[in-house]
C-alpha cells in the first residue's frame, strides 16, 4: 500500500492534493508546505491559507490559485493577441506604403521613358532639319559646315544625305571623313 501511495505522489497527485496526502504520514511536512503557499500566494488567498490545513480548506486553496494561474495565463493571452492585432495593422499599413513606393517608381519609370523617347523624337527631328538643309545649301557651302561639325555628327549627316547630294559634297569635304564614311557604310552593307 505504501508503495502504490508514493507511485501516486511521483506520477499522478499535484499540488495540495499532494500535500493532503502527505499529511496522512508527515503532518510536519504539510505544515511547512502550508507555509510556503501562503508566502507565494496572493493576497486574495491569504485568508484561506491563514485557516488550519483541512482537505475542504486545502480544495479551496487549490481552486483558488488554479483560478488566479487561469485569470494571469488570461491576461497574458490577451496582452498577446492585442499584440499580434497591432503588429498585423503595422504590416498592413507596411504593405500600404510598399504597394504605394512601387506604383510611384512604376510612374517615374514610365515618366522617365516618356521623357528620353520625346528627346529621342526631339534628336531625331533636328537631324531630319540639317539633313535638309544640307540638301538645299550648295556644294561647297554645306562642304565647309560640314567639316565644321564634330566627326560623329558628321559621319552620321552623311549617313542620312541620299547618295546624290553626298557626291555634290564630297569634293569640298575633308577628304579622310569621307573615306570613313564610305568604309563604314561598306562595313554595314556586308554582313
Amino acid at each position: 500500500m505504501m508503495k502504490r501511495i508514493i507511485f501516486y505522489i511521483i506520477f499522478g497527485i499535484s499540488g495540495v492534493s499532494l500535500l493532503l496526502c502527505l499529511s496522512l504520514f508527515r503532518p510536519a511536512f504539510v505544515a511547512t508546505a502550508a507555509e510556503q503557499a501562503q508566502k507565494a500566494a496572493s493576497p486574495a488567498l491569504s485568508p484561506l491559507l491563514s485557516k488550519p490545513l483541512t482537505p475542504l480548506n486545502a480544495a479551496r486553496v487549490e481552486k483558488e490559485l488554479q483560478d488566479a494561474r487561469r485569470q494571469a495565463l488570461d491576461q497574458k493571452e490577451a496582452a498577446l493577441a492585442a499584440k499580434e492585432l497591432e503588429l498585423k495593422k503595422l504590416s498592413e499599413k507596411l504593405d500600404a506604403q510598399l504597394k504605394s513606393l512601387e506604383s510611384a517608381k512604376k510612374q517615374q519609370e514610365e515618366a522617365n521613358r516618356a521623357k528620353a523617347a520625346a528627346n529621342k523624337k526631339e534628336q531625331e527631328e533636328k537631324l531630319q532639319k540639317m539633313v535638309k538643309l544640307f540638301k538645299t545649301m550648295k556644294g561647297e557651302q554645306a562642304g565647309k559646315l560640314m567639316d565644321s561639325l564634330p566627326e560623329h555628327q558628321a559621319l552620321t549627316v552623311l549617313g542620312r544625305l541620299d547618295t546624290k547630294t553626298v557626291v555634290k559634297l564630297s569634293p569640298y569635304l575633308n577628304q579622310p571623313r569621307v573615306i570613313k564614311w564610305i568604309s563604314e557604310n561598306i562595313g554595314n552593307s556586308n554582313p
